[in-house]
């Protein structure tokens, strides 16, 4: 089991070259946020954002696009078809268009719980031909449904909180690591647990995160992490990597904010402001 350090992480952040442009650094789709849940999405284009993206185009129902619009001036916004607030399954041919040319893809985060929105991910996780992070919700559509990954050629990223994992793995119990390499194995993904210590592994190696402090336990804090996720993958890091580092990047954030602000009142905006500072 490896503990990565600042040092560890700055050396596996790919160099970036004079002559680079945005498409270099990766270009992620994300699909994200339903009514009542817009923050999701603002909060994982950003962390993806401020953790080096190239292009980042943010799929939303049509009914929150304006909102989104208005809150976001950096990434792709475009408005997706919709029913009950939640993106329906009339929204497959613009997501099946755009998916051959990415890098990675981010599906989960305020989604909503539906019968279109598991048909999507379903047809997401057959399609991609590139890492997709499954998140939040997107955690939720998966539980009885766990076959769909198995048969994955390209890799699944998993960002559990103890309660989903629950729902997918049963109960984590004490030895959290070990049931972190379990469900890994047993899902043919790599399972980023999170939480105090927050365990990585892909079933055969193993991180552990020892950044972080109980200020991020806040709605909206997962979401940046996520976004950082699929940015390190659209990036090119290999997909455990970027899960540990990203899993260190958003604790680091987390701890610059407690120092500068205190546990209690730092929010999610804060730890994506951070994340320049640990990236310079």
């Amino acid at each position: 089991m490896m503990e990565l350090t600042a040092s560890d992480v700055s050396a596996l952040l790919p160099r970036r070259r004079a002559d680079a442009h945005k498409g270099d650094f990766g270009k992620l789709l994300l699909l994200c946020g339903s009514v009542g849940f817009t923050g999701a999405a603002f909060f994982a284009a950003m962390g993806a954002l401020r953790s080096g993206a190239g292009l980042v185009y943010l799929g939303v129902p049509q009914s929150i696009y304006a909102i989104e619009a208005v809150k976001l001036n950096e990434p792709v916004i475009f408005p997706l078809p919709e029913s009950g607030g939640m993106l329906s399954m009339d929204a497959l041919p613009q997501i099946l268009e755009k998916l051959p040319k990415m890098d990675a893809v981010l599906m989960g985060p305020g989604l909503g719980i539906s019968e279109n929105t598991f048909s999507l991910l379903k047809a997401v996780l057959r399609q991609a031909r590139c890492p997709v992070v499954v998140d939040a919700d997107g955690i939720t559509l998966l539980a009885g449904h766990m076959d769909i990954l198995r048969g994955r050629a390209s890799p699944t990223i998993l960002t559990p909180h103890d309660g989903e994992f629950a729902r997918l793995f049963g109960p984590a119990g004490t030895d959290r690591m070990a049931a972190c390499r379990e469900a890994a194995k047993a899902s043919n993904s790599i399972v980023l647990l999170k939480g105090h210590r927050t365990c990585i592994s892909d079933g055969t190696r193993d991180y552990r995160n020892l950044t972080g402090n109980p200020g991020m336990a806040v709605g909206g804090s997962g979401d940046v992490l996520a976004g950082i996720l699929t940015s390190l993958l659209g990036q090119g890091l290999a997909p455990l990597e970027a899960a540990a580092c990203a899993a260190w990047l958003h604790g680091a954030a987390g701890d610059l904010c407690a120092r500068e602000l205190g546990q209690y009142g730092m929010l999610p905006s804060d730890l994506v402001s951070a994340l320049p500072q640990l990236l310079r």
